[in-house]
């Protein structure tokens, strides 16, 4: 990805210098991708600090966590003042909060881009989170602007807010495309274990949804997915590739802050959970062969029907991973006082990057309508395609569970929605629960006040006691 943001400036017309620690690198880049552009190659840190324009921009691209403090400590003795550090890597925005306030503290800038599209997107125009202060971003706006994609003669770059904003905003990009991936890897398996479609109808399929509401980068890739054949074996690649799948550890960074902040995010959360089992390969073939199984019949219903209801399980569960997404942005942005704009963050998100969808302008149209929502699905136009949905979102959790097949992502989805939505939910018994064997109190429904019951009394009737309001402490809050 570094080459080819290298490139991708170079070719809005940047001149740009390019240093790598192990020279071979730099020297292979040089003669070869780079040869004959305006692309200068140095061989030490205090060379290519010196090819620089001030104020300076150096764009760090390595590995998130300790890689990235080490190129800091070299490039800091080497900058001044008005200077600018750029982390274009995944790296935990609390770590960008620290390097922020250490670099500002030396009056370097310090901004943490998030940037999405993988290779391709470096090359021909990602989508770019950054966060930092605001005159950092005056600095690096002109460059990032003209890399970045664009789509309807905008680019998919805006600047997200202070110190860890932007690394923030590209987790939760993250966390949301692990919630996408799940989805569609959910429909795949009942499409293939409940109809037992092969992957060329596969392909047929999914290039149709291509061209309604589910458009998007990912469903596009997975109809050319089906499509390809292994050489070596002339079977679908898809079918001969490992079940084993890997992470990096954005997944689950979201899903620890949502847990701080209180944020469900159950989407998310099957998704990364999903990853988790499947990486446990050899103890599931064990399992597989002990556990008992399903009785699976052949379908026998309308498979149109239950192709369209599975359609609409992903569009509907689809819409809920972004709702718990942009909550948890909600969340974070109150938390760190970074006020998220959250349609400039759906405008960024509709090219260059992993997640960029059709659907994504009618997220940026819903916060222009009530820049305040507090949630997605509370959007009428969301509303209704749930309440269009519904239906066959429950018959194609109901097919999966019946035939056996694991749709964890759809099913948390389903679940989050009818928890959602409910006046009423059975939490009453709990708290009686925690009441009965831990004192921890509840309130009632029908008058005011904190309440605990004698639940192993005698007699007919419990014994309620109202319980005064506990004295606030004079301790201060940590921050």
């Amino acid at each position: 990805m570094g080459e080819n943001l290298v490139l991708n400036m170079e070719s809005k017309g940047f001149t740009v210098a390019v240093f790598n620690r192990t020279t071979e690198v730099t020297e292979k880049f040089a003669a070869g991708k780079a040869r004959g552009k305006n692309i200068q190659a140095t061989r030490t840190m205090e060379e290519f600090v010196a090819a620089l324009k001030r104020p300076r921009k150096a764009m760090i691209m390595v590995k998130a966590g300790a890689p990235v403090d080490a190129v800091i400590d070299q490039l800091k003795p080497l900058l001044e003042q008005g200077d600018v550090i750029i982390d274009g890597g995944n790296s935990l925005f609390t770590d960008t909060q620290r390097r922020c306030k250490d670099l500002e503290s030396h009056g370097i800038h310090f901004v943490g881009c998030g940037v999405s599209g993988g290779e391709e997107g470096a090359l021909k125009g990602p989508s770019l989170m950054p966060g930092g202060s605001r005159e950092s971003w005056e600095i690096i706006a002109p460059i990032f602007r003209k890399i970045a994609a664009q789509v309807d003669g905008e680019p998919c770059c805006r600047y997200m807010g202070p110190d860890g904003a932007g690394h923030y905003v590209k987790m939760v990009h993250n966390g949301i495309e692990y919630g996408d991936m799940q989805l569609i890897c959910e429909a795949y398996a009942i499409l293939k274990d409940v109809l037992r479609l092969e992957p060329p109808r596969l392909a047929e399929i999914f290039t149709e949804w291509n061209r309604g509401d589910l458009d998007s980068y990912l469903i596009e890739i997975t109809a050319q997915i089906f499509g390809k054949k292994d050489p070596a074996t002339d079977q679908a690649l898809v079918d001969v590739i490992l079940d084993k799948a890997g992470q990096k550890g954005t997944g689950l960074w979201t899903l620890q802050s949502a847990l701080s902040q209180s944020v469900v995010i159950s989407t998310i959360n099957a998704a990364v959970e999903a990853r988790v089992i499947s990486s446990r390969k050899d103890e599931r073939v064990a399992a597989s062969k002990i556990l008992p199984q399903p009785q699976i019949t052949q379908f026998t219903g309308d498979q149109a029907q239950l192709i369209e209801a599975i359609h609409d399980a992903l569009y509907a569960s689809k819409i809920v991973s972004y709702a718990q997404g942009m909550e948890l942005l909600g969340a974070a942005s109150t938390a760190y006082h970074w006020s998220l704009n959250f349609g400039d963050i759906a405008t960024i998100w509709r090219g260059g990057c992993i997640i960029r969808a059709k659907f994504l302008n009618r997220i940026t149209e819903a916060y222009a309508r009530d820049p305040k929502l507090h949630n997605l699905l509370l959007d009428s136009y969301f509303t209704d395609i749930i309440a269009r949905s519904q239906k066959n979102w429950r018959i194609a959790v109901v097919e999966a569970v019946q035939g056996g097949v694991a749709v964890p992502a759809f099913a948390a989805s389903l679940a989050y929605f009818d928890s959602y939505r409910s006046a009423r939910l059975p939490s009453n018994l709990l708290q009686a629960q925690r009441d009965f064997f831990g004192a921890h109190t509840y309130e009632r429904v029908d008058k005011p006040g904190t309440f605990h019951t004698e639940w192993m009394e005698t007699g007919d009737q419990p014994v309620e006691k109202a319980v005064a309001p506990k004295p606030a402490s004079k301790r201060q809050p940590a921050e």
